[in-house]
């Protein structure tokens, strides 16, 4: 398999986020945000860690950048910080933060390395958590189209790929139902409800975008599973209540103007559906450019009567990652057909893909076999997909270097680039960074 196997303006990149690599995390005018609070508060994350100095990205993002050009790839994905920008969420700016992200820009642009930004990757502004209740309020809506309007307006004469929200599932569910992820609540009504201020919120940020960057490309980055029968016994009803809740209720919106009708009438008769105003879906529905597929594994769905929606995820039954994660690139091209098929045929790109691994610094060095077969077996998925048909224009590797991985800490390494928290935060590459920097050099 060769890159020439791909389109010739398919773009190769690796992807971050601004909380887990950046730290300078209240420096230089930064504001906090829902992390700052959420990682201080003990029992909130393994051993107690936070991201304050993460991989100090902000102080070394030269250096950073000149790997990147080693690596060889032609695109980095990464996500602005809310509150490094405006510390209150809204109101004053801070300067620093915007030189930042233009000198980081500038350097990827020297380096001939297409940006892509994330407008939004959880690390919400805790002035307007405390103020409003963040994602719960519906006036965050307004205040995130500032925030994303004065974003193109200072970058987008440079960059042209955007992507408003990451994951709005883990921004809702993971946080609000699940209690894991800041702000740290379990309420199953408000999370449905947070759901549909991102996706408002979204829809606003299009539309922002459509009016500031004349020549550029948005989209949404999503939780992207697939989703199947754990055995006989589950029906495909259950399996289709399944795919509603992680996948189509976060696609289909933006797609169609609509939620999940047997999703809906589910929690509309546990009383947790959102309000839902007139014309909120005109918004949400505004036309985007692209999909960012975030894919990792598959879910196998199982009976369970006494769970909170008659069925659960079934335990693994193949090799897994370091999080407990299926390894499973079959799903990943079954996934990107279903997705172009069923939301709408836009272009896709995988916005991550990659696996946390038992990474060992030996000798200086990290053989990391695992990750290699991982990415190799994802890449040919990848293949699989373009060779049916389906739009696929980019894949990007998660991660480029190790980081703060949220409630899991430092504990779990996804990178690229093994980072030494211990000895000044030293980057030492994998093999797998040479495995991925041999794949794009190589011509036959």
């Amino acid at each position: 398999m060769l890159k020439n196997d791909f389109p010739k303006n398919f773009f190769w990149g690796t992807a971050t986020a601004s909380y887990q690599i950046e730290g300078a995390d209240l420096e230089d005018g930064k504001g906090p945000s829902i992390w700052t609070e959420f990682t201080h508060k003990p029992g909130n994350i393994n051993n107690g860690e936070n991201g304050d100095v993460a991989c100090d990205h902000y102080h070394r993002f030269e250096d950073d950048i000149e790997m990147m050009k080693e690596l060889g790839v032609n695109a980095y994905r990464f996500s602005l910080s809310w509150p490094r920008i405006f510390p209150e969420g809204r109101g004053k700016v801070n300067q620093k933060g915007v030189d930042f992200y233009n000198k980081l820009i500038d350097e990827l642009l020297a380096k001939n390395i297409t940006p892509f930004i994330t407008l939004y990757h959880w690390d919400l502004p805790l002035k307007l958590q405390e103020d409003i209740n963040g994602w719960e309020s519906r006036d965050i809506v307004n205040y995130f189209a500032d925030y994303a309007a004065f974003a193109f307006e200072k970058f987008g004469d440079r960059v042209k790929y955007w992507i408003t929200l990451n994951e709005p599932f883990c921004a809702s569910h993971t946080s609000y139902f699940f209690g894991e992820h800041a702000p740290g609540l379990k309420d199953p009504k408000k999370s449905f409800q947070v759901a549909h201020h991102l996706l408002l919120a979204h829809g606003e940020s299009v539309s922002c975008f459509r009016k500031i960057v004349k020549d550029g490309k948005v989209g949404l980055t999503n939780v992207s599973t697939w989703v199947e029968k754990a055995d006989d016994s589950v029906t495909d009803e259950a399996v289709a209540l399944a795919n509603q809740f992680t996948n189509d209720w976060f696609y289909l919106p933006p797609a169609k103007g609509k939620y999940p009708d047997e999703f809906w009438k589910l929690i509309e008769s546990l009383n947790l559906a959102p309000n839902v105003k007139p014309g909120d879906m005109e918004i949400i529905s505004n036309p985007i450019d692209f999909w960012g597929v975030n894919y990792y594994t598959r879910q196998r769905i199982a009976k369970k009567p006494d769970s909170f929606f008659g069925y659960d995820v079934a335990d693994p039954v193949l090799e897994t990652t370091e999080m407990g994660w299926e390894i499973y690139p079959e799903g990943l091209t079954k996934f990107l057909k279903m997705a172009y098929q069923r939301y709408n045929q836009k272009p896709l790109y995988i916005t991550e893909n990659g696996m946390a691994d038992a990474d060992k610094l030996i000798e200086g060095k990290i053989h990391d076999n695992r990750r290699i077969d991982y990415i190799e077996k994802h890449i040919k998925a990848t293949r699989d997909a373009i060779n049916k048909g389906i739009d696929v224009r980019g894949y990007f590797l998660w991660s480029f270097m190790d980081n703060f991985e949220w409630a899991k800490g430092y504990s779990k390494r996804f990178g690229l680039i093994y980072v030494d928290y211990e000895n000044d935060q030293r980057r030492i590459p994998k093999d797998s960074f040479f495995y991925f920097r041999d794949f794009l050099r190589r011509k036959v």
